[in-house]
C-alpha cells in the first residue's frame, strides 16, 4: 500500500466518538482520526516493514499515521537524525511512548538516548527519554545490568519536574527497571526513598507511585519466585 491509500484506510476507520475519547486521556486531536491502536496493528501486520514508507506517514503530520510510522519503521534503518527530527514533533503521551516502545528502544543508541534526552527542556522529548527507560527492561532481556544502572541518577535527578507526563514517565521507568530483578528492586526501591527526601510535590508523588508498587507482596513474590528458579 502507499501513502494515499493509507491515509484513505485510516480516514474510513475513525470515528468521532475515538477522537473525543482521545481528546479526554490528554492526546490531542487536532490531527487525529479517531483510529484505535488496535486497528492499527492490523494495518501494520499487512503492511510489514517499510522504512520508506514509514518516513511518508510521519511527514503527514496525522497523529494515527504517525503512530502506524512507529510500527512498521525498521529500527535497523533509523538513525539518530530520524530519532532527534521526530521527538521534535510530538505533542501527546501516546505517540511519544508509541514512538518509545515500538520503534527507538530497539535502536543500536537507544539507551545513549535515553540518557541524552532526559535532560532536554520540552516536555515530550523528555517524556520520551524516560519511555525508553521503562520499555528497555522490558523489550530487552539481554542488556547487561550495568545498562539499566546508569538510568538511576537520571530519574532521581529529573524528580522535581512538576510536568504530568514527566513525572508519569519518570515514575514508570523506576518501576520498570524496579520489576527487572530482586537486585533492581532494592535500586529502584532506594532510589525512590532519596527522591521522597528531596521534599517537591513531583518528588513525593513519584516516590509514593514507585514504592507502593515495587514493595507491593505481589512484586515481592514474584521476583522472589522469578529469582529461585535462575
Amino acid at each position: 500500500m502507499n501513502l494515499e491509500q493509507l491515509l484513505t484506510q485510516l480516514r474510513s476507520l475513525g470515528t468521532e466518538e475515538n477522537r473525543q475519547s482521545m481528546a479526554h486521556f490528554g492526546i490531542n486531536p487536532e490531527r487525529a482520526f479517531g483510529v484505535k491502536v488496535t486497528a492499527l496493528r492490523q494495518i501494520a501486520k499487512g503492511v510489514g516493514r517499510d522504512h520508506a514508507l514509514a518516513l511518508q506517514l510521519w511527514e503527514s503530520g496525522f497523529h494515527e499515521a504517525q503512530m502506524l510510522a512507529t510500527i512498521i519503521d525498521d529500527p535497523k534503518q533509523v538513525t539518530e537524525n530520524q530519532a532527534e527530527a521526530w521527538i521534535k514533533d510530538l505533542n501527546s503521551w501516546d505517540l511519544t511512548d508509541g514512538l518509545a516502545g515500538n520503534l527507538l528502544d530497539k535502536t543500536s543508541f537507544a539507551f545513549q538516548k535515553a540518557l541524552e534526552w532526559s535532560t532536554r527542556l520540552p516536555e515530550f522529548e523528555k517524556r520520551a527519554a524516560f519511555a525508553l527507560m521503562a520499555w528497555l527492561p522490558v523489550h530487552d532481556k539481554q542488556a547487561p545490568d550495568e545498562k539499566f544502572e546508569m538510568f538511576f541518577p537520571a530519574a532521581e535527578a529529573q524528580s522535581d519536574d512538576e510536568r504530568l507526563y514527566v513525572k508519569k514517565a519518570v515514575s514508570w521507568a523506576l518501576r520498570n527497571i524496579g520489576k527487572r530483578s530482586l537486585y533492581f528492586n532494592a535500586g529502584a526501591i532506594a532510589v525512590a526513598e532519596r527522591i521522597a527526601g528531596r521534599g517537591t510535590k513531583a518528588s513525593n508523588w513519584i516516590a509514593s507511585d514507585v514504592l507502593r508498587e515495587l514493595t507491593s507482596e505481589k512484586i515481592q513474590s514474584r521476583l522472589k519466585l522469578k529469582n529461585s528458579k535462575i
